[in-house]
């Protein structure tokens, strides 16, 4: 795949990004080389090669799954200008 500077600038405006003509001549040969890259990347036999999320084998970092610190509804509401049994209490905005 090859990309022209007609391209480049339609990518640019559609990107809004300004774009002057030497820019869209840079940005083409730039654009072309990464393609190029993918291309090649493209031939690689992948066949029986599992998906990684990371290059390094890692296992995820797991925690226990219990209540650790419960019960603190009325020291939450200590500092509330309103609060009956552990609940914040707000005007009535709605009648």
């Amino acid at each position: 795949m090859s990309v022209d500077t007609e391209t480049v600038k339609r990518v640019a405006r559609l990107a809004r990004i300004k774009a002057s003509e030497d820019d869209a001549t840079r940005m083409t040969g730039e654009l072309n080389a990464i393609l190029g890259f993918v291309e090649q990347l493209d031939e690689v036999n992948i066949d029986g090669v599992e998906p990684m999320t990371s290059v390094v084998e890692q296992t995820m970092k797991k925690r226990a799954d219990g209540i650790t610190d419960g019960n603190k509804a009325g020291d939450i509401t200590l500092n509330a200008p309103a609060s009956e049994d552990s609940f914040f209490m707000v005007p009535k905005v709605v009648e």
